[in-house]
């Protein structure tokens, strides 16, 4: 059982730190492009997504790998409903999260100048989204049938 205990934490740090992670680039990408300062905008797209955005998807892959494990040491059979929802919300969120990067490169590829204002807010939505999916995903953890 210590096994267990010790994945299940595993997975859940994981969890917050990806959903923390989020929270805090989307906070920092808008204030900086509130500021409009472009040479600290590009700073921090730059590093968002050399650094963050790498780290971020590899945390994000461990959690299902992680949760289905958890789920095959638990007992649980993979049919289950919440874990079928989940997997396809996992699914959704693969393709926001390329749109997401996609997005962000178009936006330092602007490099000083004004970027068109559908840029970041495309950027925001997406962003939103996945927040959104995170939160769902851990809605359904955390309500699974005992």
């Amino acid at each position: 059982m210590e096994h267990y205990q010790l994945l299940n934490i595993t997975h859940a740090v994981l969890a917050i730190l990806l959903t923390l992670g989020l929270i805090a680039h989307i906070a920092m990408l808008w204030k900086a492009w509130r500021r409009a300062d472009p040479a600290v905008l590009q700073n921090k797209l730059r590093r968002t997504r050399l650094m963050s955005l790498p780290l971020l998807a590899v945390l994000g892959l461990l959690l299902p790998v992680t949760g289905w494990w958890l789920a095959h040491l638990a007992g649980f059979p993979l049919g289950q409903l919440w874990l079928l929802a989940s997997s396809v919300l996992f699914l959704i969120l693969v393709p926001l999260t390329l749109l997401l990067s996609g997005r962000l490169r178009a936006w330092q590829q602007v490099g000083d100048g004004p970027a068109p204002a559908k840029l970041p807010r495309f950027a925001l939505v997406y962003a939103g989204l996945i927040l959104l999916i995170l939160v769902a995903i851990m809605g359904l953890m955390g309500a699974k049938p005992v």
